[in-house]
């Protein structure tokens, strides 16, 4: 006797995950973690809870899928932004430029960094999102120091490609907080500027 094929039980997913995901990033970034619940989720998705449970797990499962993918992303774009032989000062000038622009985007208002507006509230008693944020952080690091390193007679007389790198990753955090906040173009830029006349040789 001829053994019928099992059937996978259920229906098949209709929606994509990674569109599903982009979607709830929106509502946490907007938000806030704590501020944000199943409906609103389900309502951005589209999607109803049972359908967000069995894709993703619960609320914290998806916000730890949307921190993770997130901080990938902006790990993949900055190390491609580096891979270049480009004088160092028109470099970091676009990449702070590129990252102005990114941090005033929102459809509510400027929403800043993803992970710098609303994971940091949850580091304080998560400890795998405090985890997640300092492996960011680190990594993101990492990766300028690197980039100083093969340039570090561009750097300004006396400055270490390490704090080099430190600097530019904490420029970076408070770009995030003021545009958050409200800061315009101009006061961003300045911002940027300014870190970039303290690190870059003239």
């Amino acid at each position: 006797m001829v053994q019928k094929e099992a059937r996978p039980r259920g229906r098949p997913r209709s929606f994509d995950p990674n569109v599903v995901l982009d979607k709830a990033r929106a509502v946490f970034w907007n938000q806030g973690y704590a501020a944000t619940s199943l409906d609103d989720l389900a309502a951005a998705t589209g999607l109803n809870r049972p359908s967000l449970y069995a894709a993703f797990g619960d609320k914290r499962a998806l916000y730890l899928a949307a921190l993770g993918r997130s901080r990938d992303e902006a790990l993949t774009a900055m190390g491609r932004a580096l891979a270049t032989d480009a004088p160092l000062g028109s470099l970091m000038g676009r990449i702070l430029e590129r990252t102005v622009e990114v941090y005033r985007s929102g459809e509510v208002a400027q929403r800043g960094c993803f992970l710098i507006g609303t994971a940091v509230t949850q580091a304080v008693e998560d400890a795998e999102i405090r985890e997640l944020v300092a492996d960011f952080i680190a990594r993101t690091e990492k990766v300028f120091r690197d980039r100083f390193e093969a340039a570090a007679d561009e750097l300004a007389p006396g400055v270490q490609p390490g704090a080099a790198a430190t600097m530019i990753t904490a420029t970076m955090h408070t770009l995030a907080i003021r545009a958050r906040t409200g800061a315009d173009g101009a006061e961003l830029k300045r911002v940027a500027d300014a870190a970039l006349g303290m690190i870059l040789r003239a």
